[in-house]
């Protein structure tokens, strides 16, 4: 038979789902995939409801319903300071999955490169390359997760189509700057490059931390693609609403490519997330608040269990050093150790080495996510604590 693609052989199936499968074949703590095993808001749930039994079942609006493009602009001048027309800049997607690889769909060329900064959520690499991209990897370091300048610039040259950025950050709780996206944006500036930023996490943030959209930075609106989805938000990571904001000439390509990956997202969840960016202000900060708590705890029982780790600034996850327990368990390979961890513990986590092109650059770490409710974290720090060895 005649081969099948070979652009499919250079990239793996996703670790974070893997890894939950395995958890559900041994019936642990999912610590690994970021969703909340608890219920998502009352009222966007009931919205939902409301949507369905009023009969909006049918094919959407393919770029998105009005009623959802409409509030998603308002949200945005108002939270991120960007200025957005909902029927020539907003397209609705299948979830900010669909956004990221669509917006690059529309942007990239044969040639073209694109930065990424690692660690990385684990679809960019696997997006670059699907898109006919050649991704180029800019380090953040541990323990604060800085980039070097140096080294940033030097990614930049005449092939750097765009830059992909993540803030809140996936898997390492970064936030960047307005410092660090004033620069970025001034690369972006100097070799002409598309801007596209990831913002699923902006309302989880910890410590005073304030999140910058980089599309509201001067001379950045018409060269970013902004990101979204009410998955994280609002504790609904299974309705996959997600959306791209851009200029009018990228979003009429953003929406071709959209419309023939899928059409449209489900469109009572479209009118149920319209209703749930009216919440007021005491929602986001109740969500802060529970997160910020279940940080707190989840990283007190990973360092009494052995783990390195430092406060992450926003997002809900926890990328650790595990070289100490490891190394109790004779273990050097964070793919071997992850399986460990569930065998002794129950608690599933994700291998390091998926946030990396250079996979031994994370064989010593794991990420935990700690967005769950607060049984499940009380029996991981319980499991964790008693049953790997001293």
């Amino acid at each position: 038979m005649k081969n099948l693609s070979r652009i499919t052989e250079t990239f793996s199936e996703s670790v974070i789902r893997e890894m939950t499968r395995i958890c559900d074949e041994a019936g642990g703590y999912n610590l690994s995939q970021g969703f909340p095993d608890f219920e998502s808001p009352k009222a966007i749930r009931d919205a939902a409801v409301r949507a369905i039994a009023e009969g909006l079942n049918q094919y959407p609006v393919t770029f998105g319903e009005p009623e959802l493009r409409a509030a998603i602009s308002r949200k945005v001048a108002h939270y991120n300071g960007i200025t957005c027309d909902p029927k020539t800049d907003i397209t609705v997607t299948c979830g900010a999955t669909e956004a990221m690889i669509a917006t690059l769909k529309a942007l990239i060329n044969p040639g073209d490169e694109i930065i990424i900064f690692e660690p990385f959520y684990e679809n960019y690499g696997p997006d670059s390359i699907l898109s006919g991209a050649t991704p180029r990897y800019v380090t953040l370091y541990g323990p604060d997760w800085h980039y070097s300048p140096a080294e940033l610039a030097a990614a930049f040259n005449e092939k750097t189509k765009a830059i992909i950025i993540n803030t809140p950050n996936n898997p390492t709780g970064k936030v960047f700057s307005r410092t660090e996206l004033e620069e970025i944006a001034a690369l972006c500036v100097k070799w002409d490059t598309y801007a596209v930023a990831d913002e699923i996490y902006e309302h989880i943030l910890y410590d005073g931390a304030e999140h910058v959209s980089i599309g509201s930075l001067p001379g950045m609106a018409e060269r970013t693609v902004t990101i979204n989805s009410i998955s994280k938000t609002y504790s609904v990571t299974g309705w996959r609403v997600g959306w791209a904001i851009a200029a009018p000439e990228i979003t009429q390509r953003i929406r071709k490519v959209h419309d023939f990956f899928t059409v449209g997202a489900p469109t009572p969840f479209q009118h149920a997330a319209a209703e749930a960016m009216s919440f007021g202000p005491e929602y986001y900060e109740d969500l802060k608040s529970h997160y910020g708590e279940a940080r707190d705890f989840i990283l007190a029982a990973l360092r009494q269990a052995g783990f390195s780790c430092e406060l992450p600034r926003g997002a809900y996850y926890v990328l650790t050093d595990a070289s100490s327990v490891m190394e109790r368990l004779g273990l050097t390979d964070d793919t071997a150790f992850s399986r460990k961890l569930i065998e002794l513990t129950g608690v599933a986590t994700v291998p390091g080495s998926s946030f990396y092109v250079e996979k031994n650059k994370g064989s010593r770490q794991v990420r935990f996510c700690f967005c769950k409710k607060w049984d499940t974290l009380e029996a991981v720090a319980a499991a964790l604590t008693t049953k790997l060895p001293k």
